[in-house]
């Protein structure tokens, strides 16, 4: 175990820019049971400072290398079972980094299905084979008037037969395939073309119906675009190789005879030239464009992934609106907008549903009905859901404010991805069992404004919906990404442990859900903790679990100070030393920022903690329990602005930045359709990263540059200058439907599509 761990930390300590020192600790500790944040946050001096992102890379890598190597065990089990393990290939085997190598090196002796090649020997053509390789002179159909049988009548079933056997031995030939793989990942280019009878039905497609692009460059958020055309049978795609090539003899082809040693020395050099083209069209052009769309895929997902996953992380971190009396509503037509009132605790008051919309237009009553519920909670804020009506309930509220006494509440467009999710599952029913499903969602609304996090982790990650495709990429990949991203951010944050959920508990540090329900069952029994040492009283909580968890747990005003703070309790006697260093009561110290700055952090360095910790220590006595997130601020929305006909090119307008893709950012600036704000709008600077400008929940201030009415697209622009530059987004940077890629058409004259090929790429991609 230790030489693997050894191993490992070497390769992975080169990705992640750590010492192999480092990530051997990290291995360790993760492989003891314990989690990122807590390595991140408490275990400094023994990772030597691996930050919770490093972390993370190394848990992946770590997965992936273990993966391989069982793979590689595996392998080499099996060739070994056979008989015909060598040195030299078990040397390569060793040397392969990638699962892609192994497999090349896998392929000659894998147990496959009787092969054309098999039959071939059988028939006894594996001499005939061995004899046109060994004598490049001699004329292949002499040499194959020796091997004709019953079984093999003739020269041409002979030569075919040969033919076949050498195929197989270059499809097999591991270094010729890297080569190739290689060659291809350079030159190849990826084709999408309108399958015919499609344009209407696809018009959504249209930036891709005659589009091409090197395979090496293609964003992913344009290869999934183009992958979902493909998917709806509205696109073909192709992967093609050295078409523009003049040569008689493709590239290609020339690579598979160097490595055969294939030249001009007479009769059976020719044929075998013609075996190399025939091998390279009929197999390995089809083999490796498969190999090469799964990695665009992979790749493309992986991008998604990794935006999906920062974006997620910018709204949990999102500002919280904090403790104050909350109405939520849920906007709808018919059926009635849903209401409900919540305390600072988000505890629930009251419910009601009122009709303001066609049919009934009882606005009167409505407002009514709002204005009583306001009066009886003292509500401070008012929370509606961002979906349909939500505009027509922002001007019935605003009305209704316009007639209200001061302090009037403050009205905030809400996000209500996931609310519908949240309102039938399980957690949801647990907490209003007799709640109409409809008003959940109300309850949720009021509660993500007063603390986004707190209530979002009740939500699936993949149904909050501020990713690109995220139902197009691998769902296992995806949902262990975001419940990466959940944990940190919960953890980052810190959490109440006398008024937190289950569901929320259930993300801490070295808890789950059978523990946090466990916790909150003590908690309704015993009444609140009053210490983090209370926790072990909880059944199945442990020493174990309780190291992993403490730190992030807090108990404000309770007996002992440091217990709302993020120090963790096997330091609490380092933090008295502080305190007993400036001859000061603890409660009186925390916040002193002068008189703690005043101290050399290396005076309380010990045996089992270092200067990283005291450092986090003194922070943490200097803003004890202090919240990461940015303070409240709200957008705007312009009156009169209400549905995309109202926008004209030129208008200034606010809003809140909703998605953050690749290629740019997506602005809610209230008219039912995001705005794209193209990467080139983002500033007035060149901007590689949407991200390093804005994140999600953002206010932002943009520029109607270009509107679209009927394909619902709406270009913003964040520039300060008067649009001189083309503000709107190039056609090939659009959002398509669903997942909002762009497209970016070529200029590149259109070569004729692989047909043979195009049709074996998407039979296999439909296996997928």
């Amino acid at each position: 175990m230790a030489n693997d761990i050894q191993s490992l930390s070497v390769t992975i300590a080169a990705v992640i820019g750590a010492k192999p020192a480092q990530a051997a600790a990290a291995i360790e500790l993760l492989d003891g049971g314990a989690t990122v944040p807590f390595i991140a946050r408490y275990r400094k001096e023994v990772t030597g400072g691996l930050d919770d992102t490093q972390l993370r890379d190394l848990s992946e890598r770590l997965v992936y290398l273990r993966e391989l190597n069982a793979r590689r065990a595996s392998i080499v089990e099996s060739i070994q079972t056979q008989g015909r393990m060598t040195d030299e290939l078990l040397g390569k085997l060793n040397a392969a980094a990638t699962k892609a190598e192994l497999e090349d090196l896998y392929l000659p002796y894998k147990p496959k299905r009787r092969t054309r090649a098999e039959i071939a020997r059988e028939r006894g053509l594996g001499p005939l084979a061995e004899a046109i390789l060994e004598n490049r002179a001699a004329d292949p159909s002499k040499l194959a008037e020796a091997y004709l049988t019953q079984e093999v009548p003739d020269v041409k079933t002979a030569l075919d037969g040969a033919r076949d056997i050498v195929a197989e031995g270059i499809a097999e030939n591991a270094d010729l395939l890297k080569v190739l793989r290689d060659h291809m990942k350079a030159r190849a280019v990826l084709r999408s073309k309108v399958v015919d009878g499609k344009q209407e039905a696809g018009a959504k497609f249209s930036d891709y119906f005659d589009h091409v692009e090197r395979w090496a460059t293609v964003p992913g958020h344009r290869a999934l675009a183009m992958l979902r055309g493909w998917n709806e049978e509205v696109l073909s795609l192709t992967i093609e190789v050295d078409q523009d090539d003049p040569s008689p003899v493709k590239p290609a082809q020339a690579k598979i005879a160097a490595a055969c040693d294939i030249r001009d020395r007479g009769p059976a050099d020719r044929w075998l030239m013609d075996v190399a083209g025939w091998t390279w069209r009929v197999k390995l052009s089809v083999s490796l464009s498969l190999d090469l769309m799964r990695e665009m895929r992979e790749r493309a997902e992986e991008e998604a992934i990794h935006v999906f996953a920062r974006n997620l992380k910018d709204l949990l971190l999102a500002a919280p609106a904090g403790s104050r009396a909350t109405m939520g509503l849920d906007p709808g037509i018919r059926t009635g907008v849903k209401v409900a009132v919540v305390d600072g605790t988000g505890k629930l008051l009251e419910t009601a549903t009122v009709y303001p919309f066609q049919p009934r237009n009882d606005v009167r009553g409505a407002q009514a009905e709002l204005a009583g519920l306001i009066r009886r909670h003292k509500v401070e804020l008012i929370a509606i859901g961002n979906g349909t009506a939500s505009r027509e309930t922002e001007r019935l509220v605003a009305d209704l404010l316009a007639d209200l006494p001061a302090p009037k509440p403050t009205k905030v467009i809400v996000s209500e991805a996931g609310a519908s999710v949240y309102s039938a599952s399980q957690t949801a029913a647990n907490e209003f069992p007799g709640l109409d499903v409809s008003l959940r969602g109300a309850v949720s609304i009021a509660r993500r404004l007063q603390d986004p996090l707190a209530e979002l982790v009740k939500i699936e990650p993949k149904s909050i919906g501020v990713g690109q495709y995220q139902h197009d990429v691998d769902q296992g990949r995806l949902g262990r990404s975001l419940d990466a991203v959940v944990e940190d951010a919960v953890n980052a944050v810190g959490v109440d442990l006398n008024t937190a959920s289950a569901p929320l508990l259930a993300r801490v540090s070295g808890l789950g859900g059978s523990l946090a329900e466990a916790i909150v069952a003590h908690r309704d029994q015993e009444g609140p903790f009053r210490s983090r040492k209370e926790l072990m009283k909880v059944p199945r909580l442990g020493a174990r679990t309780f190291e992993q968890c403490a730190g992030f747990l807090r108990i404000p005003n309770g007996a002992e100070p440091l217990d709302a703070s993020a120090v963790h309790p096997e330091a609490y006697d380092v933090a008295r030393r502080i305190v007993a260093a400036c001859g000061r009561d603890l409660r009186a110290l925390m916040g002193d920022s002068a008189a703690l700055k005043a101290l050399d952090p290396r005076r309380f360095i010990d045996g089992k903690f270092g200067l990283p910790t005291v450092k986090d220590i003194l922070s943490e006595l200097e803003k004890p329990g202090r919240d990461p997130r940015p303070s409240f601020r709200t957008a705007t929305f312009a009156d009169g602005v209400n549905e995309i006909s109202d926008l004209k090119p030129g208008m200034m307008l606010e809003g809140t930045v909703t998605n953050v893709a690749a290629f740019g950012a997506f602005v809610d600036i209230g008219v039912h359709q995001d705005g794209l704000v193209h990467v080139s709008q983002l500033a007035d600077r060149f901007v590689k990263d949407p991200h390093e400008v804005v994140k999600a929940g953002d206010v932002v201030k943009v520029r109607v540059v270009e509107v679209d009415a009927k394909r619902k697209r709406i270009g913003l622009s964040m520039r300060k200058d008067d649009g001189s530059t083309s503000a709107a987004s190039p056609r090939g940077e659009r959002p398509a439907p669903g997942g909002r890629p762009p497209a970016k058409m070529s200029t590149r004259p259109e070569k004729p599509a692989q047909g043979a090929l195009g049709a074996a790429l998407a039979e296999a991609l439909k296996k997928r």
